[in-house]
């Protein structure tokens, strides 16, 4: 028999041995318990059961647990809400643009009482100067008509000798009130004009009469000048150079100021 053989005949018996050794154990440990002997004690009753003597322990009612509220679930917006929302939404912006329209209105109406209001000052302004230069040029015109009485009054006399009446020899004051000076013409009551009058400056090719109305002083200068009716010469810088031309004219002195015009003459050459 070889060494391999008998290698494998002692593992065998070995463990078959040991199988042995632990079924004998369990069997004593398992199967024959020790015995241990107690004390024995005194049976006390404490009543009666229906199965028999002795006592049984009631049990205790298990805890009864109260199921919790379940959360509520998140809804989504329904349909009906996302449609009280829009209106609720499109009546505030119904309202704001009401309240935005009643304040362009009352703006608009604040604009135009204003304007009203600054139109209307303007117009009594202009219509109290049209008095104040009306009133001061009838006082003007009623000083030179006085004056000229006056002249008229010391230009007349008569003397008498011994055989009779005869008539004297009358005066007049001062007969100049208009005239005609380079291709222009101009009257001024009670006075005459100094030299020649400015022509102005001919820009334009357009012809046509611009009427300036001019006041001057007791010294004969001209003081103010604007344009008068009578005007047909719609072009500005003409105007103008009317004006210029018409404030640089001299006259002779008077008695305060008087009012008169120059017409000028504009013709295309």
């Amino acid at each position: 028999m070889t060494n391999n053989a008998k290698a494998k005949i002692y593992g065998v018996a070995g463990s078959l041995l040991t199988l042995l050794l632990l079924f004998l154990l369990l069997w004593f440990v398992y199967i024959n318990p020790p015995y241990i002997e107690e004390d024995e004690g005194i049976m006390v009753s404490f009543g009666e059961v229906s199965d028999g003597g002795g006592f049984a322990e009631t049990p205790l009612p298990a805890a009864v647990t109260q199921p919790s509220a379940p959360e509520p679930a998140a809804q989504d917006p329904s349909h009906n809400d996302l449609m009280t929302q829009e209106d609720e939404e499109s009546l505030a912006l119904e309202k704001q643009r009401k309240e935005e329209e009643k304040k362009r209105q009352a703006e608009e109406q604040e604009r135009i009482r204003r304007q009203a209001e600054e139109q209307a000052r303007q117009e009594a302004e202009r219509l109290a100067e049209e008095k104040r230069l009306a009133e001061q040029r009838a006082r003007e015109q009623q000083a030179i008509d006085n004056a000229n009485r006056l002249g008229s009054l010391f230009g007349n006399n008569s003397s008498s000798d011994g055989s009779g009446n005869t008539s004297g020899s009358s005066q007049q004051g001062n007969p100049a009130g208009q005239g005609t000076s380079g291709g222009h013409s101009w009257s001024l009551n009670g006075r005459s004009l100094r030299g020649s009058l400015v022509t102005p400056v001919y820009k334009v090719n357009q012809e046509g009469d611009v009427v300036v109305e001019i006041r001057v002083n007791a010294n004969g200068q001209v003081v103010a000048a604007t344009i008068a009716a009578g005007t047909n010469v719609s072009d500005k810088t003409l105007q103008q150079e009317a004006l210029n031309a018409a404030r640089k004219a001299t006259f002779s002195g008077g008695s305060g100021d008087v009012i008169g015009k120059i017409t000028y003459h504009f013709r295309m050459k």
